[in-house]
């Protein structure tokens, strides 16, 4: 599987636990913030956190030489995005309606970053060198 593939995948899923998200966001009010939507809230954003995840160590891959950087980078960003998911499910643990909203926001916005850093950076690099390596394993 190329490069750009296994993004889309990774990417495919994300989309998939945002739009939960956002679901639950929208239609969570202090009654409805049972323990089965408080779990659900956590076990999306280790979703979204864990694909994120899978996302940089395939871009560090294909990058190679530029690893360290590269995994540094992406490591502050997965940091943010699992500390804001903390905020967001402490929120909702404490039933409180707009703090939840605003860091589930927020958290959808640091994970609309990661994936415009991979398909600004990571992706125009990536390709091509995992296309050359295809080749060359051909």
């Amino acid at each position: 599987m190329i490069f750009a593939d296994e993004v889309g995948n990774h990417k495919s899923r994300c989309r998939q636990h945002l739009l939960r998200l956002r679901i639950l966001a929208r239609s969570s009010d202090d009654a409805a913030l049972s323990r089965d939507v408080i779990n659900e809230i956590r076990e999306a954003t280790n979703a979204i956190i864990a694909e994120a995840e899978a996302m940089s160590r395939t871009a560090v891959q294909a990058i190679g030489e530029h690893g360290p950087e590269a995994e540094t980078f992406l490591l502050v960003r997965i940091t943010r995005l699992a500390a804001a998911a903390d905020r967001a499910v402490g929120a909702a643990r404490n039933r409180d309606i707009s703090g939840l909203r605003t860091h589930l926001g927020h958290f959808d916005a640091l994970t609309s970053a990661i994936w415009a850093v991979e398909r600004a950076v990571y992706g125009q690099h990536a390709l091509p060198r995992q296309r050359l390596r295809e080749r060359a394993d051909s």
